[in-house]
């Protein structure tokens, strides 16, 4: 076992199955050193756990964990295509909230995610990020979570 798979079974966290594309994409795909994802919903056994958006229907520490789970099936999908013990480091976050009207705690959402990545590979995990409120997100989904990382 790599030392990122290995992390990740210390911590007591199992990459979920691939999640299946909705629309007509890839999961991931890989670009000389780089690998980016296509957006990641929340997806639990092929589920949307919880629809609506955050500041209304979802409330921001529920949808904190949203944006985690949408960073482990990214990760799910850079593992399915290159292995997860390729990744060198995080280079990019970008984060869709589904934001109800008047909410602006999009930043404190997506920490979900980066928390998750800094836990899983330190300083590795470190990357520049965006945060971003819309209107609507695929299927009802509060948050969306897309990544870029670098691979050996």
């Amino acid at each position: 076992m790599g030392a990122w798979k290995q992390r990740l079974s210390e911590l007591g966290i199992e990459l979920p199955p691939v999640a299946a594309p909705v629309a007509a994409y890839v999961p991931a795909m890989r670009s000389g050193s780089l690998v980016f994802t296509s957006g990641q919903l929340p997806f639990v056994n092929g589920a949307l756990p919880v629809t609506g958006k955050v500041g209304g229907e979802v409330g921001p520490e529920e949808a904190k964990g949203l944006a985690g789970l949408c960073a482990l099936n990214a990760l799910a999908a850079v593992d399915a295509l290159v292995g997860l013990d390729a990744l060198v480091r995080v280079v990019k976050v970008v984060g869709f909230v589904a934001s109800a009207d008047g909410f602006t705690g999009q930043p404190a959402v997506i920490n979900g995610a980066s928390e998750l990545f800094g836990e899983v590979f330190g300083e590795a995990g470190r990357h520049a990020r965006s945060a971003v409120g819309v209107a609507e997100l695929p299927l009802g989904a509060p948050v969306e979570v897309e990544l870029v990382v670098e691979v050996g």
